[in-house]
């Protein structure tokens, strides 16, 4: 018995990892092999006027608020210019990221710095009312932000040749369109630049923070299947945008700032597909391009929430000393990035790419195990109430044996589901505070496949004893043919039967097939697999 249910589960195990491998792609990176050498660790900017550009705190910053007209809407802003700085100032607009959207609580730092050496800067309000989740424009918000391109040339005392653009994270898909766009905006900056399509950045940053966090590596097999299907619900068409083409038609100085403590860019290779992507052979004949990496620095080149001194710095002589500063030398410099991976295409699920149809199959899977038992329950209460009535029916139930690895099979499959959920979100929340606890990350993948396992043993239960009642059927009905009987002893019809009653019926259908379809799903997202 004990080897038999052995033998089974194993069986069963084996068939889900197969099952599991050929539904989705598998996630194999490509590592990195050259590396981007910088020049020299000192980020200081060349090419700047004798005695060197206004240092950060020269001047006093004045805060207005202005209102900035868009098609259809109207944001806020907040313009910060140098007292007694003199006129025909170089200007710059900030393009918001993902995480940013108010003027009051985004780029506060770098913009006070920026305006304190010289430089007048806009930051305005994201708008919101066309930008959500599931969409978002680039193109169509890169028109949005040329109004705060226009407002800032029309203040006095800016140079309107010398306004150019600072895009941080997802802005640097935008700013590359608007400077496509409108070739009189005189610069670009781009801080923490993608580069690569969002759907590529996004499987990346995955990838490097399930990385830090030391998951097992079964789990990186989930990358491709969540980020390479189309979203439940739709929409998000922008994970697929290519700023590369607008790359390739750049003419105006660019600025390229990464810190290589980021775990969610691929900096050395962002850099370096903007440097080839600017070249003398690109459509536009080529634009020049410098690169910084600061050292330690986060996503928002800040060292325990505190900008680095030298980015605002380095930032500022940038901008005043242009077009000087353009073609300086060192064009790469800073500290020595580490990127391990390539960002890439992600492949595309085979099977179970439409996420509708994987949400579907989930609550399909759900919504029967539910209803099995409420089936199984109503016809039992039917019974009894027909028995009251004097009014008995005809025999029905699960066969000896069968009820408690049914309900082992269907507690186990929602539970290995619910499991794999909650440890997800566990690992995800160690992952984006960049933590590890191996407890949780190695223990809990763990204790996700033991329930996946124990589940396969109620299962392999069921299966046997499936085949015990067929057999012993199988038999009666050979002794009843000898005996020269027509019929089954309807005594024995509860061992003869897996089955009894169509309530009965139901409900074992009912929890088998819901059970088999999670199971599959698990086995698509990695519980089952061996290595397979």
């Amino acid at each position: 018995m004990i080897f038999r249910t052995a033998a089974t589960t194993a069986a069963l195990a084996i068939v889900l990892a197969i099952v599991g491998a050929v539904t989705g792609p598998q996630w194999d990176p490509v590592p990195v092999t050259e590396h981007l050498e910088p020049a020299t660790p000192d980020t200081a900017i060349g090419g700047q006027p004798p005695g060197g550009a206004a240092p950060v705190g020269t001047f006093e910053v004045r805060e207005t608020d202005v209102t900035i007209r868009l098609d259809g809407a109207t944001v806020g802003g907040i313009l910060r210019e140098p007292v007694d700085a003199g006129d025909d100032l170089p200007g710059v607009v900030f393009v918001h990221g993902a995480g940013t959207g108010l003027a009051t609580e985004a780029f506060v730092d770098v913009a006070a710095d920026l305006a304190s050496a010289g430089v007048v800067t806009l930051v305005p309000d994201k708008r919101l009312d066309t930008y959500t989740t599931r969409h978002r424009d680039y193109e169509a918000m890169a028109r949005d932000y040329e109004r705060s391109v226009d407002l800032l040339r029309a203040r006095p005392g800016v140079d309107p040749d010398q306004v150019g653009l600072y895009g941080e994270s997802e802005g640097t898909w935008i700013v590359p369109v608007m400077a496509v766009e409108d070739p009189t905006i005189a610069f670009s900056v781009l801080v923490s630049a993608p580069v690569v399509p969002p759907r590529q950045q996004a499987a990346f940053a995955v990838d490097s923070y399930l990385r830090n966090t030391d998951v097992p590596h079964g789990v990186f097999r989930a990358i491709p299947r969540a980020v390479g299907m189309a979203i439940p619900g739709g929409g998000f068409e922008y994970a697929d945008f290519d700023v590369e083409p607008f790359l390739e038609r750049l003419t105006q100085p660019v600025l390229v700032v990464y810190g290589t403590a980021d775990p969610s860019m691929p900096v050395e290779q962002g850099a370096q597909q903007i440097l080839d992507a600017t070249g003398p052979s690109s459509e536009s004949g080529g634009a020049d391009v410098t690169v910084r990496f600061y050292e330690d620095a986060n996503h928002g080149i800040k060292i325990d929430d505190v900008l680095v001194p030298d980015f605002p710095r380095d930032l500022g002589a940038w901008i005043t000393s242009l077009p000087d500063s353009a073609t300086a030398q060192p064009q790469v410099a800073g500290a020595e990035p580490n990127q391990q991976y390539l960002a890439g295409p992600v492949p595309t699920p085979r099977w179970l790419g439409n996420g509708d149809l994987l949400v579907g199959l989930v609550l399909g899977a759900v919504g029967l195990l539910v209803l099995g038992p409420v089936v199984g329950l109503l016809g039992g209460l039917v019974r009894r109430l027909r028995r009251v009535a004097g009014r008995p029916s005809a025999p029905a139930g699960l066969a000896p044996g069968f009820r408690v690895p049914l309900a082992g099979l269907g507690a186990g499959a929602v539970g290995t589901t619910a499991a794999l959920v909650v440890y997800l979100v566990a690992v995800a929340r160690l992952a984006l505070d960049y933590e590890k606890d191996a407890w949780v990350v190695q223990g809990g993948w763990v204790g996700v496949r033991l329930v996946g396992l124990a589940t396969l043993v109620a299962a392999a239960l069921l299966i046997n004893r499936s085949a015990e009642v067929r057999a012993t059927r199988r038999a009666a009905a050979d002794l009843a043919d000898a005996s020269g009987t027509d019929v089954v002893d309807e005594g024995r019809a509860g061992v003869l039967r897996v089955a009894r009653g169509v309530t009965t019926r139901v409900m074992l259908w009912c929890v088998v097939v819901g059970s088999a379809l999670l199971l599959v799903i698990l086995a698509y997202w990695g519980v089952y697999q061996l290595g397979i």
